[in-house]
C-alpha cells in the first residue's frame, strides 16, 4: 500500500477545530446542454472528506475543476454553481460559491464551508505554477487531496500546493482508491481478468503492455479489439482501428501467451453499414465481415465465452464498454459482461466515465466491489505509472 499521511491521521493527531482546511476534490461531473448534472457519483464521493473536516470544527474550503475552461477567461458554462447546489443538498446546508478567491482571499468561519470557483480558470493551474501554488498554500493550514481522478496530473491544486502547505495529506476517497487498486494489483486473487476497451490502442498502449505482463486474460473491446483482430489476420471492414499499431498489438498478444495468459479475440461480431442510432445490426462470424461493415459490438457467442471467464475470475479490472452500448442494438456485449461481473464472486474494480455510464445503465453499481472515480488516473495506476499527486504527498511524510 502507498504510504501517505491521511486526513484521519491528521484529525486524530492534531485538533482541526479552527484550522483552515483546503480540500481539492474531483467534482468534474457530466452536464446536459442546459447545465443540469446528469450523474453525480463524484460529488457524492467527495462528501466524506468534507463531513469529516466540518465535524472536526475546521473552516473548510473546497475546489475542483469542471470541464475545460481557458485560464484567465471565466465563462458561465465553466461555473461550479450547479455543483454547489447539489453539494448543498448532500451536505444539508447552504454552500456559498466564492469567485476570484486567489486574488481576494477566502473568508470562512470554523464549522462552515465554501466552494471555490473552478480552479482551472486560475492562471498557472495546469502548468503547476509555483507562484499560484504558494498563494493558495497561504489560504490554508491543512491541504487535503481527495481528487484521485486528477492524481495523474501535476497541477497547482493537485501538486504545487502540496509542496507549500503547512500540512499536506490524502482524503478518504483518495485513500480508498489507492487501497482498492493496490489490493487488485499487488497480490490479486487469480485468475486476474482485465477488460480494456476504447476507440484506440494508442490511448491505452501503456496499460495494455503492462497488463499483458500481469493478467491471466486480457479482454479487449471497441476499436482496440478491431486492431487486435487485424493483428491476427482477421477482416474488420471499415471499422475504427489503429493501423499503425497492428504490430504492437501482435506483440502484446505474444507477450501474454509467453506467460501462459491469453488475449481472447472475438469469434463473432455485430456490424452495421452506417453508424447512426437507427442502423440495422447484423451478427456475423468474424471471417464473414465485409469490406463495408462497421464492427460495433462483440457477438453473442463471444459475449457468452467471455462471461464464463468473468464468472470464474478471482479479480476483475474493468475499463470501457466493449461495444457502442449507447445504441440498444449494439449493447448486448457490454450488458452481458456487466451482468457477468455482477454475478461473479471475484473482487471487481471498475473505472472510467463510459464504464460508470454502463454500470448505471445496467443497474449493477452495488455489485461492483469498487467503482473508481478516476479515468486517466485509474489507467495510469494500472499501467504502473507514478502519479504526481501521490508522489508529492509521499515526499511530505
Amino acid at each position: 500500500m502507498t504510504q501517505v499521511l491521511c486526513l484521519t491521521d491528521v484529525i486524530i493527531d492534531r485538533k482541526l477545530r479552527g484550522q483552515r482546511v483546503f480540500i481539492r476534490s474531483d467534482l468534474n461531473v457530466p452536464q446536459d446542454s442546459a447545465g443540469n448534472i446528469t450523474e453525480d457519483t463524484r460529488i457524492q464521493a467527495a462528501v466524506p472528506a468534507i463531513r469529516q473536516s466540518l465535524n472536526a470544527g475546521a473552516a473548510v474550503m473546497v475546489t475542483s475543476h469542471l470541464g475545460r475552461p481557458i485560464e484567465g477567461q471565466f465563462k458561465t458554462k465553466d461555473s461550479l454553481a450547479p455543483v454547489a447546489r447539489r453539494l448543498s443538498q448532500l451536505i444539508g446546508r447552504d454552500i456559498p460559491l466564492v469567485t476570484n478567491w486567489v486574488e481576494y482571499g477566502v473568508s470562512v468561519s470554523p464549522g462552515n464551508i465554501v466552494l471555490l470557483e473552478n480552479c482551472r480558470v486560475n492562471l498557472g493551474e495546469k502548468k503547476n505554477s509555483d507562484v499560484l501554488a504558494q498563494k493558495m498554500a497561504l489560504l490554508c493550514d491543512i491541504y487535503v487531496n481527495d481528487a484521485f481522478g486528477t492524481a495523474h496530473r501535476a497541477e497547482a491544486t493537485t501538486h504545487g500546493i502540496a509542496k507549500y502547505a503547512k500540512i499536506a495529506c490524502a482524503g478518504p476517497l483518495l485513500m480508498s482508491e489507492l487501497n482498492a487498486l493496490s489490493k487488485a494489483l499487488a497480490n490479486p486473487k487469480r485468475p486476474l481478468v482485465a477488460i480494456i476497451a476504447g476507440s484506440k490502442v494508442s490511448t491505452k498502449l501503456k496499460i495494455l503492455r503492462s497488463l499483458a505482463e500481469k493478467v491471466d486474460q486480457l479482454i479487449v473491446g471497441g476499436g482496440i479489439a478491431n486492431t487486435f483482430m487485424l493483428a491476427v489476420g482477421l477482416p474488420i471492414g471499415k471499422s475504427l482501428a489503429d493501423l499503425a499499431l497492428v504490430g504492437e498489438s501482435r506483440s502484446i498478444i505474444n507477450a501474454a501467451q509467453t506467460r501462459g495468459a491469453s488475449v481472447p479475440i472475438p469469434t463473432d461480431v455485430v456490424t452495421a453499414k452506417t453508424l447512426v442510432p437507427g442502423a440495422q445490426a447484423q451478427t456475423k462470424l468474424v471471417r464473414e465481415v465485409a469490406d463495408d461493415d462497421i464492427i460495433l459490438d462483440i457477438g453473442p457467442k463471444t459475449s457468452a465465452e467471455l462471461a464464463l471467464h468473468l464468472e470464474k475470475a478471482g479479480t476483475i479490472l474493468w475499463n470501457g464498454p466493449v461495444g457502442m452500448f449507447e445504441f440498444d442494438q449494439f449493447s448486448n456485449g457490454t450488458k452481458t459482461l456487466s451482468k457477468a461481473i455482477a454475478k461473479s464472486k471475484a473482487f471487481s474494480i471498475a473505472g472510467g466515465g463510459d464504464t460508470l455510464a454502463a454500470i448505471t445503465k445496467y443497474g449493477i453499481y452495488n455489485n461492483i466491489n469498487y467503482v473508481s472515480t478516476g479515468g486517466g488516473a485509474f489507467l495510469a495506476f494500472l499501467g504502473g505509472e507514478t502519479l504526481p499527486a501521490i508522489e508529492i504527498l509521499q515526499s511530505r511524510l
